[in-house]
């Protein structure tokens, strides 16, 4: 895979599932993998939203 990613700008849409996805509790990750896009992306969109998404590696047992 490239290491650099091309950046895409974010739809409206996006945003909105984004949103929901970290009201429901979903993983960093599993954010990404959903919305097509990598980690750090999701966490660059989530901190300017206002958003708090939890890595898998910080999950509390």
């Amino acid at each position: 895979m490239n290491s650099v990613m091309a950046r895409r700008p974010w739809s409206f849409k996006e945003d909105r599932r984004l949103m929901e996805l970290a009201k429901s509790s979903t993983s960093l990750e599993e954010a990404a993998k959903l919305l097509g896009r990598s980690p750090d992306a999701i966490k660059r969109m989530a901190l300017r939203l206002g958003l708090s998404l939890k890595s898998k590696g910080s999950k509390k047992g």
